[in-house]
């Protein structure tokens, strides 16, 4: 049985119901109130979304009720990533069907936004659940085993890939790679290369997805069928 998330929530900034949800997936070592951070700005775009940012399900060693990972990450060992992806899906699995359920929205009314290790469980979890997502974004991350996705693909949401071009932590050639692979699987991927910008979220691609995600709960990516370049 997968683990029970928590973690802060923001609610709509109309102060009405939801009609959008946007959740959050951390990086390695760190919770769920980093990436909450981002909420005032997308609501700008995004007046009627709730956001949620849970913690991930296992502490970091030496950091309890502080840091927290979606699976142990001792280096970029690809079959490990593969594993580690796999074991924690379920868990994320399970907090987005909750938060659905909560706010009373379908699948379609939901954004999952991640950032380095919590853009890997972003670009595993999204593409195989069986009801496509309104979107997906991606921050400094990677697609693990890359192979798998065309066999086991069940949806297509739109997706949003993001990432520096001085990345000394997750190279950028990995979010090439995960363009590759969705493209194989037919699946939608918009893109941006960050110039001048490490491990982090710059500006530039904060707006993007802002902008990105607007467009998608307003059904502007619907009948993609396949990758496109980035936006002028």
């Amino acid at each position: 049985m997968a683990r029970l998330l928590d973690g802060p929530r923001v609610a709509p900034a109309t102060g009405g119901p939801a009609r959008q949800l946007v959740i959050f997936a951390h990086g390695y070592g760190s919770n769920g109130d980093d990436l909450i951070g981002l909420a005032p700005y997308l609501a700008q775009a995004l007046p009627e979304a709730a956001f949620a940012a849970p913690n991930a399900p296992e502490p970091v060693p030496g950091f309890p009720g502080a840091a927290y990972q979606w699976f142990p990450l001792t280096g970029m060992d690809l079959d490990r990533l593969a594993a580690g992806v796999q074991s924690a899906a379920s868990t994320l699995d399970a907090f987005i069907d909750a938060e659905l359920a909560r706010h009373r929205l379908p699948a379609s009314a939901c954004a999952l936004v991640g950032f380095s290790q919590g853009t890997m469980m972003s670009l595993h979890v999204g593409p195989r659940r069986p009801e496509a997502l309104g979107a997906v974004v991606g921050f400094s991350g990677l697609l693990a085993a890359p192979e798998r996705l065309a066999r086991e693909i069940r949806s297509r949401p739109p997706m949003l890939l993001c990432h520096g071009d001085r990345d000394d932590r997750v190279p950028a050639q990995a979010m090439f790679a995960a363009l590759g692979a969705l493209g194989d699987a037919q699946a939608p991927a918009l893109w941006r290369l960050c110039p001048g910008q490490g491990h982090t979220i710059p500006e530039e691609a904060l707006s993007l997805s802002a902008e990105f995600l607007h467009d998608a709960f307003a059904g502007g990516f619907a009948g993609w069928t396949g990758p496109v370049g980035p936006r002028a």
